[in-house]
Order: C-alpha cells, then sequence, then structure tokens
C-alpha cells in the first residue's frame, strides 16, 4: 500500500485548482485484460521527457508497457501489475526529482 499512498499525496501536491479539472490521474481496465494507467506530468520536472512504448512481455498473461509522450505518463499492464505500473511512475519520479 505504500505506492498508494505515495500517489494519493503526489495528486494532492499537484492540485492546484486548474491540473485536477484536466487530465490528472487516470486508471481504467482495458480488454486484454489488464490496466491502463495516464498520468498528466505537465506541471512537473519530467514534462518535456519523451520516452518510446517499451513493452516487456514474458507471455499473454505476463506483461507491461510505458512510454512518455505529449506531457503524459502511460502504462498499461496485465491484470496482476496495476501497483507495478503505479510504482514505476512512482520511482521515475524519484530519480529525476532527486
Amino acid at each position: 500500500m505504500e505506492v498508494l499512498e505515495w500517489i494519493q499525496n503526489w495528486f494532492k501536491d499537484h492540485c492546484d485548482g486548474e491540473w485536477e479539472h484536466s487530465d490528472g490521474i487516470q486508471i481504467t481496465t482495458i480488454d486484454n485484460p489488464g490496466w491502463d494507467v495516464e498520468i498528466d506530468i505537465s506541471n512537473t520536472s519530467i514534462a518535456n521527457i519523451h520516452v518510446p512504448w517499451i513493452l516487456n512481455e514474458t507471455n499473454a498473461q505476463n506483461w507491461y508497457g510505458v512510454k512518455i509522450e505529449n506531457q503524459k505518463f502511460n502504462a498499461s499492464g496485465d491484470p496482476d501489475k496495476l501497483t507495478f505500473l503505479l510504482g514505476l511512475f512512482k520511482e521515475m519520479i524519484q530519480k529525476i526529482e532527486h
């Protein structure tokens, strides 16, 4: 649950009266099945970073992918990867901001 508390605090810290009314953070399910995470990073220190789509796939039941483009962090993964995907975002932010 550490990553969930971290993402809650990160969200709260970035709410400025405008950011949270546009894209903010979106977590949805996909039909593969799996998860899709999209986080608006426009007002962060990583806003101008570009990372092309990287897919890590062991098999159809064990996969995830991540990219950063257009000031958005996007990650998708199998049904067991939600915490992992949020952890990728946390790790990336912490490495760049520290």
